[in-house]
């Protein structure tokens, strides 16, 4: 089933190669893309719980979704997350 979430602080190339690289762990959860210029980060997944697990994973390394609060913190994990992305590229 695809599935996509419209997150907030995606800024770049380095947030979306971070995406990427840590959905690949989550189980159930396969050919993750990223669209910078949307905010919108897709995937196909088998059960809509794999989803909740995504959505969770996205704030849990500062991209939640766009009905989720945006705190600092939030917001300073997306600039760290967003540096190691573009460090690793």
């Amino acid at each position: 089933m695809k599935t996509s979430i419209i997150v907030q602080n995606l800024k770049c190339g380095g947030c979306a190669s971070t995406i990427i690289t840590k959905l690949a762990t989550v189980p159930n959860i396969s050919d993750v893309t990223v669209d910078v210029n949307s905010s919108v980060v897709s995937f196909d997944c088998n059960e809509p719980e794999d989803a909740l697990l995504v959505k969770e994973r996205l704030k849990d390394i500062g991209y939640p979704s766009v009905d989720a609060e945006n705190t600092v913190f939030t917001k300073a994990k997306s600039f760290v997350s967003c540096a190691t992305g573009k460090i690793s590229k």
